[in-house]
């Protein structure tokens, strides 16, 4: 990149979970503060490109997002804004054209945006938008490593598998990192995940890994009405000490050293669509 060494890798994160309401910008923003306060330059790309919220989350205001990017009214390091601790936040554009609907203009524009930021970080989090979706696809097969986020819902267990299936049958994703979210207890979270991974066992041929558990906390409406996020308003509170948890596992995982650690070959899976090498519409 061009100020900050090639050789200095991105660990980039795509949160992604199916059922919309299972909490995912959440977990994407308090892992990102959690992370920051252990030293982390983090970046957050709110990839819904047709509901931004995490700028609203955090009671910010963005006056320019994505969209002025790629009409070139913006550089990238313009858009950016600061939230708790320091993070970045890329605010998504207004409108609903996907990522995949772009010109290839526009995709070349978005590779040059990302090559030629000024600011540095460690880690990128890319919270994607709800459903299965072209983009959603596009941003989870691009990152090295998809959080999957689940709640003990049937709907969220259906539609995290379906997410599952598509990513591994279509794009060459097998390994998924399973959040539960808004649990009762520790136990209810490994029994959720024992619902999914029965299925996916089953049917899939995919590797699921549990790696954070986050219970169910009355301090997180209270962080809500405030407008700050549960581990920067109530830092003892179960959720918080539970996404420092998650925070310290992101900060463990290797980056992988072939290209795919380099922020620009991120951004060139993500805008060059992979052959499709199974058709949806006979399975």
């Amino acid at each position: 990149m061009m100020n900050q060494p090639y050789n200095e890798k991105v660990k980039v994160i795509a949160v992604t979970g199916g059922k919309g309401g299972v909490g995912k910008t959440s977990v994407s923003i308090n892992t990102a503060v959690a992370l920051a306060e252990k030293g982390k330059r983090v970046l957050v790309l709110d990839a819904d490109l047709g509901l931004a919220n995490v700028d609203v989350m955090l009671g910010l205001r963005a006056e320019k997002n994505l969209s002025h990017v790629l009409s070139g009214d913006a550089e990238l390091d313009d858009i950016i804004l600061r939230g708790p601790k320091g993070i970045g936040i890329v605010p998504a554009t207004s409108g609903t054209q996907a990522m995949v609907e772009l010109t290839s203009a526009q995709h070349a524009g978005l590779i040059r945006a990302f090559s030629e930021m000024r600011t540095q970080f460690d880690v990128l989090i890319v919270d994607t938008a709800a459903g299965i979706s072209d983009m959603v696809l596009s941003f989870s097969r691009a990152a090295q490593d998809v959080l999957v986020v689940v709640c003990d819902e049937p709907t969220s267990i259906t539609d995290a598998y379906a997410l599952i299936k598509i990513l591994s049958r279509e794009h060459g994703v097998f390994r998924f990192k399973i959040v539960a979210n808004m649990v009762r207890s520790l136990r209810e979270g490994m029994e959720l995940f024992a619902k999914l991974s029965k299925v996916t066992d089953r049917f899939l041929d995919v590797a699921l890994e549990l790696v954070a558990t986050i219970p169910f906390d009355e301090n997180l409406r209270k962080s809500v009405r405030k407008q700050k996020l549960i581990v920067e308003a109530y830092p003892k509170s179960p959720a918080a000490i539970a996404y420092h948890g998650l925070a310290n596992k992101v900060i463990s995982w290797p980056i992988p050293q072939q290209p795919g650690g380099h922020l620009e070959f991120f951004v060139e899976r993500l805008v060059n669509r992979p052959e499709i090498q199974e058709d949806r519409a006979s399975e």
